[in-house]
């Protein structure tokens, strides 16, 4: 997995043991995923398409969309899919790195 250039939050994060840490990951990929997980029910109701580019996905290529929050929380997932917009791979980086571009020349700024 590559470096994360999200802010660090201040403190030191927690100390957990491999078993805590694969439970963790077993959890969210089981609400990422599953039948009734926010990601089918946000491809159910905006449709397997790209919310910025346009593209449409089919099942073959269906791996290729993400849901993304847009209030960055991906704890908040309301049934109606409010929080959620579907982006392909390419715009759901795009826009990611445009938060962290904006961050850095902010930052720069007041240097």
């Amino acid at each position: 997995m590559g470096q994360s250039f999200r802010p660090r939050r201040p403190g030191k994060p927690p100390v957990r043991s491999d078993a805590e840490l694969d439970e963790m990951v077993r959890r969210m990929r089981a609400e990422q995923s599953g039948p009734g997980s926010y990601r089918e029910q946000s491809l159910k109701i905006h449709g397997w398409i790209c919310a910025k580019c346009g593209r449409e996905f089919e099942l073959n290529n269906l791996h290729l969309l993400t849901v993304h929050h847009r209030d960055g929380n991906h704890h908040n997932n309301p049934p109606d899919g409010s929080n959620w917009e579907n982006l392909c791979v390419w715009c759901h980086d795009d826009e990611h790195s445009r938060g962290v571009l904006g961050d850095y020349l902010d930052d720069r700024s007041k240097k």
